[in-house]
């Protein structure tokens, strides 16, 4: 088993588009810092993960293809720099949807991963920019929690506070340094 560093989509992974969504990879913009991020742990063994609330679909503003389209261009992408995600999982239901089980912060999508890539809980990370995926993390018993501060407000505490993504590199360096 190894461990993983799970990471939210929208305010994370790419330029968060505030209180509308990202329908089309013309509008997708990476975070500063975070492909330098994802492939700087790449190299040291975690599984990477992307778990993200895409209730565009649910909406009807766009389709499950393309989300699916959109996380093929994100991924072609971070492979060119060795730092694609091992697995995405997006949780397309409106939330308050009583049929569904996976919209943040159902643990759900964290023990999906865990179970399908085998992974060590115990020693992973999860990063997010709202309570609801620190919130996440904690009900699926991952210890580590890193919340990028921005427009939503911090109800729920996580482990380290950064205020951009561009911070990230250097915090991992600085945490991780004897591995």
């Amino acid at each position: 088993m190894r461990p993983a560093f799970f990471f939210d989509r929208d305010g994370v992974v790419n330029v968060s588009p505030g209180a509308g969504y990202v329908l089309r990879w013309e509008d997708f913009h990476f975070c500063d810092g975070v492909i330098e991020a994802l492939a700087w742990l790449k190299k040291r063994g975690f599984a990477l993960v992307l778990v993200t609330n895409q209730q565009g679909v649910g909406k009807g503003l766009m389709t499950q293809s393309a989300l699916d389209d959109m996380h093929h261009h994100m991924q072609e992408e971070l492979a060119k720099h060795g730092a694609a995600f091992d697995a995405i999982h997006a949780c397309t239901c409106l939330k308050g949807n009583p049929g569904c089980t996976c919209h943040k912060p159902s643990p759900e999508m964290v023990l999906a991963a865990a179970k399908n890539l085998q992974l060590d809980l115990a020693q992973s990370w999860l990063i997010g920019d709202q309570d609801r995926d620190i919130q996440m993390a904690i009900s699926a018993g991952v210890p580590h929690t890193i919340r990028v501060t921005g427009e939503h407000e911090c109800g729920v505490q996580a482990g380290h506070v950064i205020k951009g993504m561009s911070e990230l590199p250097a915090l991992l360096k600085s945490l991780m340094q004897g591995e």
